[in-house]
């Protein structure tokens, strides 16, 4: 049975040169515009509420104290959405001032894991890493040049992570020290296809990623098969997360910094916010519970 009964509507016109980090917390959606240095929060019956950011903006998940984890430009900060401000925490590539956070998500055990990327998309500086117990960063993959997800298995034990310009996504078996081995290839994205960007995994495992350049999400089992294809009216879906009641709305964030002016006439609403129903629900965001 498919997974999706609907069809891709533009539910916030942002028109965002790179909007990324759908994730649904209590009843509210919270996403990011990394260029233009936003968040975001798409609320109850509609609301919308945005603040500034200090700079790039990559992601931003909530922790079990009730503020958020930001990934910033320059390393993890604490949001504080009462006041607005973002208090440095740790930077994980001090040597590496080109370089950008850019993509999250936090394990059952409450583990924040992130990507960093090399900001001008090009050099191989970018890793997976894992905010530990001790509040230091550690790398846990090798370096690619846009690293995205990662994203968790339901169970809590496998780990999957993106690389994005080699079309690759990669899985990996979580340590109960949060360390990962075993780490295997579990999909490969031809370009033509489009390239792999943000996943989320559903409640029966299945990996979803949005495709850039590919006007598309794909819905992959957790062996790798490809199950399902859902089109979309833009061509950069940059990730996709599951929110609603009972986690059966699929959020997806666009991007149209790579559009020129006549291929905006073919897609006016690059750079939106697009939610869709479907019919097999999501996995709840866990807060981050440990490192803080």
């Amino acid at each position: 049975m498919p997974a999706q009964p609907g069809e891709p509507q533009s539910v916030w016109t942002l028109g965002a040169p790179l909007l990324e980090g759908p994730v649904w917390v209590g009843d509210a959606l919270w996403f990011v515009d990394i260029k233009s240095r936003k968040l975001h929060c798409l609320g109850p019956d509609g609301t919308k509420q945005s603040w500034d950011a200090p700079e790039q903006i990559g992601f931003c998940l909530p922790t079990v104290q009730g503020d958020f984890i930001a990934g910033l430009q320059s390393g993890l900060a604490r949001f504080d959405p009462q006041s607005g401000a973002f208090a440095p925490m740790v930077d994980p590539e001090p040597h590496r001032p080109g370089n950008r956070l850019n993509d999250a998500t936090v394990d059952s055990e409450g583990r924040l894991w992130f990507g960093t990327m090399d900001d001008g998309e090009r050099e191989k500086t970018g890793h997976i890493y894992r905010l530990g117990a001790d509040g230091r960063c550690h790398a846990e993959t090798a370096a690619v040049s846009i690293s995205n997800g990662p994203a968790v298995s339901p169970d809590g034990r496998t780990l999957y992570h993106v690389d994005t310009l080699g079309g690759r996504i990669h899985a990996a078996t979580i340590g109960a020290d949060g360390s990962l081995s075993d780490e295997r290839l579990l999909i490969r994205i031809a370009p033509t296809d489009g390239y792999p960007d943000g996943p989320a995994v559903d409640a029966e495992g299945c990996i979803w990623v949005g495709l850039y350049n590919g006007w598309a999400v794909r819905r992959y089992s957790p062996a790798g098969e490809l199950l399902e294809t859902i089109r979309f009216p833009v061509s950069a879906i940059t990730k996709v997360a599951f929110g609603g009641p009972g986690l059966t709305t699929l959020y997806a964030t666009t991007a149209r910094k790579h559009v020129g002016e006549a291929q905006l006439a073919k897609e006016p609403l690059a750079g939106d916010l697009f939610a869709l129903p479907v019919s097999v629900a999501g996995i709840p965001a866990v807060p981050v519970s440990i490192g803080l």
